[in-house]
Formats: structure tokens, C-alpha cells, sequence
């Protein structure tokens, strides 16, 4: 959907759905596409929280609703899409962001059902989210989905393997689905963050020995923080990569380069 005039990062009359936002990366990318223009849906499992978010983005003169859905029930995702429609009248971006790591350490204490809610969250919801979606962004003209991978994705981190499988998984769904679906003009990114300061991440930079460690491996010099994703949300959700479809992109500090 090339613009016609105007910025090229700007999202003025765009729908966006980000899922796990109401905190941390998800939020500062809800944000991030918000002030750029776009009409953003807060999602993440609870109502009060993403109502939270949404009345902090109108606060600030951004347009954004809370919708809550449990991207691991498959049964939420057709209403989440209903609703978003029904609120803002279509659907242009989707970022996939939601995720949940419930074990910390070896792959040995990864039990099944920790091992199927890793990949029902991490991986099938948003599968199942864009497939639904798809109709929808076809009509459109086309649109943007970004995937939130992990650096974990491209090289298995110790203490969160099954979550880097999970992560690696979601890299080449995205490539996947950038060929299936770039001839509807749907472009189909992933974006890769390093050790990010939430509470997501709490284990790995709340250890002084763990944290050292990142830290002494990273050019910059620091780890990140959920800011530092969201510009590259706005440049991979808006006309300025309308040419870029199944990449993948580092926000690492330069920690992979290592």
C-alpha cells in the first residue's frame, strides 16, 4: 500500500495490532507505531492491563483501544480479529510480540506441558493470528506483520532452550510466509532483540554473573532497553521498507557480531 504523499515512515490511517503489549518491547512498539500515526490495538491477556495502556496512549493524544486474548488459545484469536475490525474497520499491521518462557535452565527440566505452551504461544498463536488475518490484509492491498524472534533464535541462549527453538521456529515461519504471501503485497519480518531490560527477561539481567557476561560481549556496552526496538517496529511496519520482505534484523547492540 504505497503512500501516495507524506512522510514514509508515517502510519496515518493504519490498524495495528500488537500482541503482548501491554508491557515492556510490545508496549514501547505499540507506542512507537501509535505517534507515528497508526490506530493501535493493545493486546495482552488481561482487559484491565491493555486498558491501562490504551488510556495511557489517549492520554497523550494517540489512538489505541485494549482488547484482551490468550494468543495460546486458539479460541481467541478469531475474536481478537473481529474485534479489532469492528473497532477501527480493518486490519494493516500485525506484530507478533506475545511470548512466555515458563522454565529457566536445562533442557532437561522442560516438562511437556511447559514444552506446549512454549510453542502454542511462542509459535502456533501467531501462526494461527496471520493466517486468520491474512483475508483481511489481502483485501487491504497488502500490509506489514512483524515477528519478534530473538537473538536466542539464530543461537540457543543456556537456561532457555526450548524458548530458542521456539524463537528459531518463528524465523523461517516468517520467511515462510513472506513467500507465500508476497505476491498480496504482505510483507513478512522478523526482528531479532538481544537481552532487553523487562521483566520478561528479569533472570537473565537481574544476576550480576549473567548479566556481566552479556554485557562484556556487547560492542555498545550496555543492554538494551524497550525503546531501542521500536524505531525498527515503525521503519518495518511503514512505506519505508516497502521493499523488504523475509529479513531478518538484530537489535542486539552488536552482541551477535561477537
Amino acid at each position: 500500500m504505497p503512500r501516495k504523499s507524506g512522510s514514509i515512515f508515517q502510519l496515518d490511517d493504519r490498524v495495528a495490532l500488537v500482541t503482548g503489549a501491554s508491557k515492556g518491547i510490545g508496549e514501547a512498539m505499540a507506542r512507537g507505531l501509535a505517534q507515528f500515526g497508526a490506530k493501535v490495538v493493545v493486546c495482552s491477556r488481561k482487559q484491565e492491563a491493555v486498558d491501562t495502556v490504551a488510556a495511557a496512549f489517549r492520554s497523550d493524544g494517540l489512538e489505541a483501544t485494549g482488547i484482551a486474548a490468550n494468543l495460546g488459545n486458539i479460541e481467541d484469536i478469531q475474536p481478537l480479529i473481529d474485534r479489532t475490525v469492528e473497532v477501527y474497520g480493518g486490519l494493516d499491521i500485525i506484530v507478533n510480540n506475545a511470548a512466555v518462557n515458563p522454565v529457566f535452565g536445562p533442557l532437561q527440566n522442560t516438562d511437556e506441558h511447559a514444552f506446549d505452551k512454549i510453542i502454542d504461544v511462542n509459535l502456533k498463536g501467531p501462526f494461527e493470528l496471520c493466517k486468520k488475518a491474512y483475508p483481511i490484509l489481502k483485501r487491504r492491498g497488502g500490509g506489514s506483520i512483524i515477528n519478534i524472534s530473538s537473538i536466542g533464535g539464530l543461537t540457543p541462549e543456556a537456561g532457555i532452550g526450548i524458548y530458542s527453538v521456539s524463537k528459531a521456529a518463528v524465523i523461517n515461519l516468517t520467511k515462510a510466509m513472506a513467500q507465500d504471501w508476497g505476491a498480496d503485497h504482505i510483507r513478512v519480518n522478523t526482528i531479532c532483540p538481544g537481552l532487553i531490560k523487562t521483566r520478561f527477561s528479569e533472570a537473565l539481567w537481574n544476576d550480576e554473573e549473567t548479566l556481566n557476561r552479556f554485557v562484556n560481549h556487547i560492542p555498545l556496552g550496555r543492554i538494551g532497553e524497550p525503546e531501542d526496538i521500536a524505531g525498527l517496529a515503525v521503519y518495518l511496519a511503514s512505506d519505508a521498507s516497502a521493499y523488504c520482505t523475509g529479513g531478518v534484523y538484530m537489535v542486539d547492540g552488536g552482541y551477535a557480531a561477537n
